[in-house]
């Protein structure tokens, strides 16, 4: 009897075929279930404590995932998911992780009826080409001037994430924030500064034109307050370089030592002397500034910060129109920035640096009040998701009624595609349908309402033609959701059926699964049993 040569060593892991597939399926299936709760504006939270009892609180999909120990390589794909949709569109992270999911537990139905894995994709390729196709159809223009639609969108991506009571403000600052650093019709978040203060109410919250730093100036005799501001910004320290470390220098006498220390004075006088030839009344400063340079810029009633962040740099140079200076010959009165007032100011126990007053600011910030640190946190996670849902609307003026409304529409259109298809596709076509639907289940479970019956309800209305009938999870009813103002972008929408299919496809042709080296934790489980990959907090 010939037996069977060995061709990796023993302690490889290795999953084949069916089992590799339900193992993948199963991992992406836990990813799904565990973010599915938090959906809508009835979502509940989650508690994350790490090893260090940091702790965070949120309903933010990509926040949760981040910082949970997945191990499970198809699970970590679906994490990436969650990541892609928050670097592209900034929200709807949740939702795409669900698809994703479902549409993988779908495909396990379809490869038990003996349904081979790439028909499967190519059907659900085709309803992602279709679903695309419907979702430009169905989408509403709307003007980058209506203000007023612009808010409903960013209080629908808010809704439900700590800022409840606040939203209507919220949104004002969030389309104030975005319309002002929009350049051309581009549009970079990171030009929107977040700063978070503890202390006061969250309604406390405002929308600077300009910059504030978490910085204090560097000389008690410096003035607190500066009006009509001519900022210099500088990335050199105002400080003469230390000697290298083999360098010697002999002194003999108190003579050598005094003109040794006149000659350093010197050199650091020349500097200040350039920085009030220049006009500038306001100096921040990438790196160090020397004692004897804080006199100085303080006796000439100078205001200065010291080691700010370059990125802070950046955006006050967007802020105020003043030029990052890199050498000491560059400095000039063309290269200053303006601002009404820079000021320093006490917020509880810390001192914040305000620039305030720019002329057309290119970046400005958003300042976040909150009671502790973990309200602070999830309002900033609600500033970022309402910030990328109104950007998203800049950028396509294209929206859909939310509530779920989308996607019954969606899902009954495939399905009406899919009966134009011969062989087994069609069967792929319906099973996508079908995870569409799982969104509108889900804000109706995660409200204590009865998913079959709200379901039915979205279904006999969308056929009857009413496509913009959504659950409008306010009054818990199934009705007309524009009317409820209750609208998405949609971009959200479309990243989201993107990303969730190429990553349901890519595991799906997945059919081996071999692990280089052994898990720390054991090896694969067997089928039927729940995957060790979760390690549970970080």
């Amino acid at each position: 009897m010939t037996k069977t040569p060995e061709l990796m060593p023993e302690d490889i892991q290795r999953l084949i075929g069916r089992d590799a597939q339900r193992n993948n399926i199963l991992a992406a299936k836990l990813v799904s279930d565990i973010v599915k709760t938090t959906l809508g504006p009835k979502g509940m939270d989650k508690m994350l404590v790490s090893s260090t009892d940091e702790i965070i609180i949120t309903n933010d999909g990509v926040t949760i995932l981040d910082q949970m120990q997945i191990e499970h390589p198809a699970a970590k794909m679906m994490v990436e998911i969650a990541k892609t949709q928050e670097s592209e569109v900034g929200d709807g992270t949740t939702s795409s992780v669900m698809i994703a999911g479902k549409l993988l537990e779908n495909a396990e139905k379809l490869l038990d009826q003996k349904i081979h894995p790439t028909i499967i994709t190519k059907g659900y390729r085709l309803a992602e080409e279709k679903a695309q196709e419907i979702l430009k159809e169905v989408s509403l223009e709307i003007s980058p001037d209506n203000d007023e639609a612009l808010r409903q969108v960013a209080m629908t991506a808010m809704t439900g994430k700590g800022a409840e009571d606040s939203k209507e403000k919220f949104s004002g600052l969030i389309v104030n924030a975005v319309k002002a650093i929009q350049n051309n019709g581009n549009i970079d978040l990171k030009d929107i500064k977040i700063e978070k203060i503890k202390g006061s109410g969250i309604k406390d919250s405002e929308l600077i034109f300009g910059i504030v730093l978490d910085k204090e100036r560097i000389s008690s005799d410096m003035p607190k307050k500066i009006n009509q501001a001519k900022i210099m910004l500088v990335d050199f320290p105002l400080e003469l370089k230390n000697p290298e470390i083999d360098t010697k220098i002999s002194i003999t006498s108190p003579e050598q030592l005094h003109n040794f220390v006149e000659g350093e004075e010197f050199e650091i006088r020349k500097m200040v002397d350039r920085i009030l030839i220049s006009g500038a009344n306001v100096v921040f400063c990438q790196k160090g500034i020397d004692d004897f340079a804080q006199y100085l810029l303080a006796k000439e009633g100078i205001y200065a910060c010291r080691r700010v962040a370059k990125s802070d740099m950046e955006k006050i140079s967007k802020a105020s129109s003043g030029k990052i200076i890199s050498n000491l010959n560059e400095i000039s009165p063309n290269y200053l920035g303006e601002a009404e007032t820079v000021e320093q100011i006490k917020k509880g126990e810390e001192n914040f640096t305000y620039i305030r007053g720019c002329k057309n600011p290119k970046s400005v910030t958003i300042l976040i009040h909150g009671g502790t640190e973990h309200v602070l946190d999830e309002i900033e996670r609600a500033f970022m998701d309402g910030l990328g849902d109104v950007a998203s609307v800049l950028e396509t003026k294209m929206v859909v009624p939310g509530g779920g409304a989308i996607e019954i529409e969606l899902a009954k259109r495939l399905r009406e595609f899919a009966q134009t298809l011969e062989g087994r596709e069609q069967l792929a076509v319906q099973e996508y349908a079908n995870a569409l639907e799982f969104i509108p289940i889900t804000l109706a479970e995660n409200a204590g309402l009865d998913p079959i019956d709200v379901l039915t309800e979205l279904k006999a209305k969308h056929k009857a033609g009413e496509m913009n009938v959504g659950l409008n999870l306010f009054t818990n009813k199934v009705e007309n959701v524009l009317g409820a103002k209750i609208i998405e972008p949609s971009k959200i929408k479309s990243q989201a059926l993107s990303s969730a299919t190429e990553v349901a496809i890519m595991i799906l042709r997945i059919d081996d699964v071999i692990a280089s080296k052994p898990n720390k934790r054991g090896r694969m489980n067997e089928m039927g049993k729940t995957p060790d990959y979760f390690s549970g907090l970080s």
